[in-house]
């Protein structure tokens, strides 16, 4: 297939300092799709539409224009968080070539003089803040993009209420261009008010004495959750997510949520893991979102009602975790059935009725039945002791 589109990369300079190569490119096109600033800076001789919102119709634009010379003008590299990556979840790979600027990115590492490959890049334009949380690390250097200065503003305050207020926060506005200006301060320190709202955030994370340590590792401390009481403690739940094994861009179900934290750890476990959290209690499904938010993972999806038939019609799992009504045949078999093949299935069960549950399915399909017991320190009188909690049994079975 001969690519009847090109995405072109544009730096703060505009059109007037594309290579010549890439000028032959624009040049060549009969239709130019872009942000209006862009466009303001060709010719004149050619068909130019400026971008609509939102983005389904920026998609039926390209997509009305298949098969005739068409060039798209994007900021900076468009396969980083860019126009480049829409795409090609809706055109052939061959239907389309990419011509890349030096992404906002690169260039700010190069102004800072940070090893790019060793610095967490994401984008905050557009999308929830929150998901800067898992990286808030000791000595992690992050770059973000961001909507406007008002992202600055949140981030400050979220390093602030992390006890990360003494990090550094610079600010690298409109790079590559005549009005570059790169300014610095600390999460605790900084005024916004002066700030455009065309803008790079750097952030150099520094932590606090005090500061609570959520690294992306599975087992977060049991107090990081907001809870009525139903959650997966620590251990076990480390234990369990070691099993269900997350990794990039895997679905999971969470099969009676309680407090969401098996779902919400496995998505900061891994690259775009995604997870539903299946909860029948809407104030539970409340405490899910809030911890969510908390804990930068925004994205996960709740659903709210009574399984099975809440898992009717949703998309296949790559893992499932049973964590609620564990003894329920009917949950089981409709996410059972629902799972992939070669696919992970993790249980847990603190009853009597359950582990006859589990017991009897290990019968059936295999896997590997283990109990877990944890004990932690308490006091009788002025003495100490380890007293156990509830001993959990758990299942775990790959679907063949």
């Amino acid at each position: 297939m001969t690519a009847w589109l090109n995405i072109v990369g544009v730096g703060e300079g505009g059109v007037a300092d594309l290579s010549p190569a890439a000028r032959a490119i624009v040049g060549a096109a009969a239709t130019i799709l872009g942000p209006q600033r862009l466009l303001d800076g060709l010719g004149e001789g050619q068909e130019r539409l400026a971008w609509q919102s939102p983005l389904t119709r920026m998609i039926e634009q390209v997509q009305a224009l298949a098969g005739t010379p068409t060039v798209i003008l994007a900021t900076g590299d468009p396969s980083w968080f860019g126009i480049g990556v829409t795409l090609s979840r809706y055109l052939p790979a061959g239907a389309f070539a990419i011509t890349p600027h030096p992404s906002a990115f690169s260039l700010a590492a190069a102004r800072l003089h940070w090893a790019l490959q060793n610095v967490a890049t994401l984008s905050l334009h557009g999308r929830a803040d929150a998901a800067l949380q898992p990286h808030i690390l000791p000595g992690n250097r992050i770059l973000a993009l961001t909507t406007d200065r008002g992202t600055v503003a949140s981030v400050a305050a979220m390093l602030r209420a992390r006890g990360y207020g003494e990090s550094t926060l610079t600010m690298l506005e409109n790079l590559g261009g005549p009005h570059e200006r790169i300014s610095s301060a600390s999460a605790r320190q900084i005024d916004v008010s002066q700030l455009g709202d065309f803008l790079t955030l750097a952030i150099d994370c520094v932590a606090g004495v005090e500061a609570p340590l959520l690294p992306p590792v599975p087992g977060l401390p049991d107090d990081a959750f907001v809870t009525d009481g139903q959650i997966t403690k620590r251990e076990v739940r480390a234990a369990s997510l070691a099993k269900l094994a997350p990794y990039p861009g895997a679905l999971l179900w969470d099969v009676g949520a309680g407090s969401g934290s098996i779902g919400i750890e496995w998505m900061r476990a891994a690259r775009e893991a995604r997870a539903i959290a299946f909860e029948r209690d809407p104030a539970r499904a409340s405490i899910i979102a809030e911890n969510a938010r908390n804990l930068g993972t925004p994205g996960i999806e709740i659903v709210t009602g009574v399984a099975p038939e809440t898992l009717s019609g949703q998309p296949t799992p790559d893992a499932v975790f049973l964590g609620g009504d564990v003894g329920n045949g009917a949950i089981f078999e409709a996410a059972w059935a629902a799972l992939r093949p070669g696919g992970w299935l993790v249980a847990n069960s603190v009853t009597i009725e359950g582990d006859r549950a589990l017991f009897e399915r290990q019968d059936v399909h295999g896997g590997e039945l283990t109990r877990i017991e944890v004990s932690y320190l308490d006091s009788v009188g002025s003495r100490h002791v380890l007293r156990p909690r509830l001993p959990v049994t758990q299942w775990t079975v790959r679907k063949p």
